[in-house]
């Protein structure tokens, strides 16, 4: 990377980079992530990270496991932020390689505050969330001009493992013509009855997006009404994000140059092949 016409700038020792590494593939990194990749002395991973990307890292590098999984063993969020603050005082250099992007339902705002009220300097390194790059990969535009001018990104439980109660519902189905729900695959059925006693439409195009683009990747391709009961029938499983909204209704004519051709990158992401992923 030295060869390039930029600077993508030094991750200087007692710094933290707050790094987002995408929904999965790893070549949707950004360059910065993969400098901060070759730079850092300790790197602090998620769950969600593909181990390919975790390859980049510079030889010698001390790769620190921090993950969080819902109903299952995981780092404390106070415990990760000691660990980042701990090792930048240090003197170390120390990237926080998060999946999807740090400040979209990824709690790095607030390892963020935890810095700032620790006096430990930090940057943030964006990636690509999977409400827009995972919606890309299952070929449904996240928007387009005939179909919405909102967007709506939604978490689907709250801190305490529930659904947000938070959450304006009936607000939310009147103003935005397409809903992104993450982590919501819990917590369907009782959001489904929230969207349709908030006037959304039961047969309203629903899809849900597992493992967003990886070579695993899985959708379904539903409605509000049948969400539930298909996904019982199906592999969806968690990670998943799930998609409300006309735009879902496009993806079949995207793919129709995937299936054309015989190419997986016709219209959509590399994964995977063209008819893999649907119907299930």
């Amino acid at each position: 990377m030295d060869d390039l016409p930029f600077a993508l700038g030094t991750l200087e020792p007692g710094w933290v980079w707050l790094v987002g590494a995408g929904p999965g593939d790893p070549g949707l990194l950004t360059l910065h992530a993969m400098a901060g990749l070759q730079q850092a002395d300790v790197v602090v991973y998620d769950a969600l990270v593909n181990e390919q990307a975790l390859q980049l890292a510079r030889a010698g590098a001390a790769l620190v496991y921090a993950g969080k999984r819902g109903g299952k063993p995981s780092a404390a969020q106070p415990d990760i932020c000691d660990r980042l603050i701990a090792e930048a005082r240090a003197g170390r250099r120390v990237l926080r390689l998060k999946g999807g992007d740090p400040f979209v339902f990824g709690r790095g705002g607030e390892e963020a505050e935890t810095l700032v009220d620790a006096g430990v300097p930090f940057r943030i390194v964006p990636g690509i969330t999977a409400g827009v790059g995972g919606l890309a990969y299952a070929g449904i535009p996240a928007t387009h001009r005939d179909v919405n001018a909102t967007i709506t990104f939604l978490t689907g439980h709250s801190s305490d493992g529930v659904v947000p109660d938070a959450i304006d519902w009936p607000a939310v189905a009147r103003s935005s013509p397409v809903l992104v729900l993450y982590m919501a695959l819990k917590h369907l059925a009782p959001i489904r009855e929230r969207l349709l006693a908030a006037g959304r439409r039961g047969d309203e195009a629903m899809a849900l997006i597992s493992q967003a683009s990886l070579p695993s990747q899985a959708v379904l391709e539903t409605t509000l009404d049948r969400c539930v009961a298909d996904v019982a029938g199906s592999r969806i499983a968690p990670p998943a994000i799930a998609v409300l909204g006309a735009s879902v209704a496009m993806r079949g004519k995207l793919l129709s140059l995937a299936r054309a051709t015989g190419r997986a990158d016709g219209a959509i992401g590399a994964h995977p092949a063209p008819g893999a992923d649907t119907p299930i």
